[in-house]
């Protein structure tokens, strides 16, 4: 269970209405030491490009950038969008698969868009069963344009209090 000051900290930055979307994300405790910078966060959301740089530290012992650095990046980038796009449920990423493609050898570029069919065919979800679980398909790109690693995360969008249905034991 993570200490209370840390909570607090991620709380304090993902609340703070005197920061921007794009200082929420590069000041966020676990993005802050990836250094990674934030290229466009449109006003909804519904597209988002961030900078994941090739940095010593994110080196792996063949010179590309560590597989982990990157799912980390992935991993909340739908969910928060869905945040901002479906407001008053709870939201949370339910699976994630990362498809290595090339190695990581530049500065890698993640590029996120949410599509208005995307948009709609959730919002009817939403209205005909109360929830969703929409994957997206997303990635990676080295500085060259080419693909580097393809992302697929499903995100649960739920009620707000929505509590998942306890199995009775067998």
């Amino acid at each position: 269970m993570p200490k209370p000051s840390i909570m607090n900290l991620r709380r304090l930055i993902w609340n703070s209405r005197w920061l921007t979307d794009k200082q929420r994300i590069e000041w966020y405790p676990a993005f802050w030491l990836m250094r990674l910078k934030v290229l466009e966060i449109s006003p909804c959301w519904r597209t988002v490009r961030i900078l994941l740089p090739h940095s010593w530290i994110a080196t792996n012992v063949g010179g590309s950038l560590f597989g982990g650095f990157q799912a980390c990046l992935a991993d909340p980038i739908a969910a928060m969008s869905c945040v901002k796009v479906f407001p008053g449920y709870a939201v949370w990423t339910r699976s994630l698969h990362l498809d290595f493609r090339h190695e990581g050898r530049t500065d890698l570029e993640l590029r996120f868009s949410l599509s208005a069919d995307q948009e709609d065919q959730i919002w009817q979800e939403l209205a005909r069963k109360g929830r969703s679980t929409p994957e997206f398909t997303y990635a990676f790109y080295q500085r060259d344009g080419t693909l580097c690693t393809e992302i697929k995360a499903r995100i649960a969008i739920r009620p707000k209090g929505y509590a998942v249905p306890k199995r009775g034991n067998k």
